[in-house]
C-alpha cells in the first residue's frame, strides 16, 4: 500500500455507529484536530445542561456529536387575513428577519397580506419497468386498481377518520421517455400532515400489490407478468398544493417620503419583477431572497426546507425556462403583488410533536393547521422579497444589508463593548465595507 494510501485508510474506521457517544468525540478530536482538547471543548459547549433535552437531539439524527444551533428570531406585525401574527424564523443571515419585519409593519398600515390555499394535493408514485402489450398493462390495471386502494385499508384508516386519504391512482406510460418505464401515480390529502411517511407507506403497498397481483392475471403474457418494481416514494414536486399570498394599495399609497413618489416606486418595482421574468441570472437571486423568507420559517416550525426548497424551484421552472415566483401589476391606479407558490407542510408529526422549540413556534403562531402554514409561510416569503426589490430600486441592497452585517464583522474581531458601541455610531454616518471595518477598528485600538 502506498504512503498516500496509507494516510487515507489511516482516517477510516469500522463500527462507528456502535461506538458511544465520547468514544465518537474522542475518535473524531484525535484524528482530526491538532488541538484535540480544544476541539472536544467547543463540541461539549453546545450540548444541552437537561440531560432529557439534549438525549432527545441526540435521537433525533444518527452520530449526533453535538447541537449545532442557528438563532431563532421573530417578526411581528404581519396582518394576515385581519389577523395578526408574530412569525418565528430560525436562520444565520443578517438582514432577513430585520427585512420581513420592516415590510410587515409597511403593509399593516396598508389593509396587510391577503391569502388563499387553492389546493393542498400531494403526489406519490410507483416507478416499474414493464415490457409487452399496452393495452393488456390498461386492461390490468383497471382491473386491479380498486385492490390497490383497498390492500392500504390498514395504512389509511386513521388519516380517512380525518378526511385525508387515497384521492385517485392512475397508470401513467412514460415509454417515451424511457423504454418499459410506466408509473403508479397517486394522489394524497393528508391533511395537517405533511405525510412523508403515511404516502410511502401507502406507495409500498401499492408496489406488493401490483407485482403479486401481476403475477395471476390471465391476460398477460409469461413475460408480461414479470412486473420489475424500481422504486416507491413521493414527490417534493408538489404543483397542486398551492397557496397564494398578495398585498395590494393604491399607488400613491406606497409613497414614504418625497424623494421618492408611489408611482415612480411602483413602476420600478414591476420592471424589477419583470426583470426577473424573463432573465434567469437574476431570477435564482430573486427567488433565493422568497426562500430567505420561506426556509427560515419552515425550520422554525420544523418542517422540511429541502422538500420545499426543491418543490418550489421546480415550480419557477414549470415553464420551461426557470422564472420569478412573484409577479406585479399596476391596474387602474391600483400596485399588486403576488406569489402562487407550492407548500407541503405538517403541524403534526415529525419534529412538530418532539422539538421544544418548534412546538413554542407553533404556540406563537396560535397552532395554526397545515392549511394556516402554508399561508404563514407565504407570507414570509412574500414579505421577504418586498423588502429585498424595495432596497434594490430605492437605496441599493447593500446599505442595510450591510449596516446588520457590522456585528459581525465585529464579532470576528473580537470588539470589545465599548468598541462596539464607538464603531456603531461611527458606521451611522459612514459606509460599512469589511476593509472599512478592518480599517476603522484598527485604528481604534491603536488610538487607545
Amino acid at each position: 500500500m502506498s504512503l498516500k494510501n496509507k494516510a487515507i485508510m489511516s482516517k477510516a474506521i469500522s463500527g462507528f455507529s456502535k461506538l458511544s457517544k465520547s468514544q465518537k468525540i474522542d475518535w473524531i478530536v484525535n484524528t482530526y484536530f491538532s488541538d484535540s482538547e480544544n476541539a472536544k471543548q467547543v463540541l461539549k459547549q453546545y450540548w444541552n445542561d437537561d440531560k432529557k433535552i439534549q438525549q432527545l437531539h441526540d435521537e433525533f439524527i444518527e452520530n449526533t456529536i453535538t447541537n449545532y444551533y442557528l438563532p431563532l428570531g421573530i417578526a411581528p406585525n404581519f396582518l394576515i387575513n385581519n389577523k395578526l401574527y408574530t412569525i418565528p424564523m430560525a436562520i444565520e443571515e443578517s438582514s432577513v428577519v430585520a427585512a420581513a419585519s420592516k415590510a410587515a409593519k409597511f403593509w399593516l398600515d396598508r389593509g396587510g397580506f391577503k391569502t388563499r390555499v387553492i389546493s393542498t394535493t400531494k403526489i406519490g408514485q410507483v416507478h416499474f419497468m414493464y415490457h409487452g402489450r399496452l393495452e393488456a398493462l390498461q386492461n390490468f390495471f383497471n382491473t386491479i386498481k380498486a385492490k390497490l386502494i383497498s390492500d392500504t385499508e390498514v395504512i389509511t384508516k386513521n388519516m380517512k377518520k380525518r378526511g385525508g386519504g387515497i384521492i385517485d391512482i392512475e397508470l401513467i406510460d412514460k415509454t417515451q421517455a424511457l423504454e418499459g418505464y410506466y408509473q403508479l401515480h397517486a394522489s394524497f390529502e393528508t391533511l395537517d400532515a405533511m405525510g412523508a411517511n403515511f404516502i410511502n407507506s401507502c406507495l409500498e403497498q401499492f408496489a406488493k400489490t401490483l407485482k403479486n397481483e401481476a403475477l395471476t392475471f390471465d391476460n398477460f403474457s409469461a413475460e408480461e407478468k414479470n412486473i420489475e418494481v424500481v422504486m416507491s416514494i413521493l414527490s417534493n414536486y408538489v404543483p397542486d398544493c398551492l397557496v397564494r399570498a398578495e398585498v395590494s394599495c393604491k399607488v400613491e399609497d406606497l409613497s414614504e417620503n418625497k424623494s421618492v413618489s408611489g408611482h415612480e416606486f411602483a413602476n420600478k418595482f414591476v420592471q424589477a419583477v419583470n426583470i426577473a421574468k424573463v432573465e434567469p441570472y437574476r431570477a435564482v437571486t430573486h427567488n433565493k431572497g422568497i426562500m430567505n423568507g420561506i426556509d427560515a420559517v419552515v425550520l422554525a416550525t420544523g418542517n422540511d426546507f429541502r422538500a420545499v426548497e426543491a418543490g418550489v424551484h421546480a415550480y419557477a421552472a414549470k415553464n420551461g425556462k426557470y422564472s420569478s415566483l412573484t409577479h406585479a401589476k399596476i391596474e387602474n391606479g391600483i400596485f399588486t403583488f403576488w406569489m402562487e407558490i407550492p407548500l407541503a407542510l405538517g403541524t403534526v408529526g415529525g419534529l412538530t410533536g418532539l422539538h421544544p422549540l418548534v412546538k413554542l413556534a407553533l404556540e406563537l403562531l396560535d397552532k395554526p393547521s397545515a392549511k394556516e402554514l402554508m399561508q404563514i409561510v407565504a407570507v414570509a416569503g412574500l414579505a421577504q422579497n418586498f423588502a429585498a426589490l424595495r432596497s434594490l430600486t430605492t437605496t441599493g441592497i447593500q446599505q442595510g444589508h450591510m449596516k446588520m452585517h457590522l456585528t459581525n464583522i465585529l464579532n470576528q474581531f473580537e470588539a470589545n463593548e465599548i468598541e462596539k458601541q464607538k464603531l456603531t455610531e461611527h458606521f451611522k454616518t459612514n459606509t460599512v465595507t469589511h476593509s472599512a471595518v478592518v480599517k476603522a477598528i484598527n485604528a481604534l485600538r491603536i488610538k487607545n
